[in-house]
C-alpha cells in the first residue's frame, strides 16, 4: 500500500546519527558505524533524512564526484517498508544527483539483499559488474557486491 502523505528529504546533520544508526542497526546485519555518517557528513556528501509526518523513517547517503555520484546508502526504517517510501527516496535522491550534474549514479549491492536489487531494478539501474568478497558476512565470511549503474 503507498503512503498517501508525501515523504521529505532534509540535510541530516550530526544530531541527526543517533537516530540514523538505530535505523541502521534494525534494518543491516552488518550496519554502517556512527563514525561512518560524521565521516560522510565531514566530507561534504550528500546526506539527508527522510521525514514523514514529522519522524525520522530514513536517509541516504551519496557521494558526488565530477560528473558522476555513488549511492553509498539507503535505508528505511523496518516499520516503513514496502510502502514505496524507498522509491519515493530513491527518486528523490536521483533528482539531487541530476541538479548537480551528474551523469550516472553507481551503488553497490548484496546478491543476498533482494529487495534492494528490486528497488534498484525498478528505479532504473542496471548490473554492470561483481566485486567478489566486498561486504563482511557472518563467521568471517565475505559476500560479492553486485555493481549497478543508472544513467541521468
Amino acid at each position: 500500500m503507498k503512503n498517501e502523505i508525501a515523504i521529505t528529504l532534509r540535510d541530516m546533520d550530526y544530531e541527526d546519527i543517533r537516530e540514523v544508526m538505530r535505523i541502521e542497526e534494525s534494518i543491516y546485519r552488518h550496519p554502517w558505524t556512527a563514525g561512518n555518517f560524521a565521516d560522510s557528513l565531514d566530507s561534504g556528501y550528500v546526506c539527508k533524512v527522510a521525514v514523514l509526518a514529522g519522524a525520522m523513517v530514513g536517509y541516504a547517503v551519496l557521494m558526488p564526484s565530477v560528473d558522476e555520484a555513488h549511492l553509498l546508502t539507503i535505508g528505511i526504517a523496518a516499520g516503513h517498508q514496502r510502502q514505496g517510501l524507498g522509491t519515493e527516496v530513491l527518486g528523490k535522491i536521483l533528482d539531487i544527483a541530476r541538479g548537480l550534474g551528474t551523469r550516472r549514479v553507481l551503488l553497490e549491492v548484496r546478491p543476498s539483499n533482494a529487495a534492494a536489487l528490486a528497488l534498484y531494478r525498478r528505479g532504473g539501474f542496471r548490473e554492470i559488474g561483481l566485486r567478489r568478497g566486498y561486504y563482511p558476512a557472518d563467521e568471517n565470511a565475505r559476500e560479492d557486491a553486485i555493481v549497478m549503474e543508472r544513467l541521468l
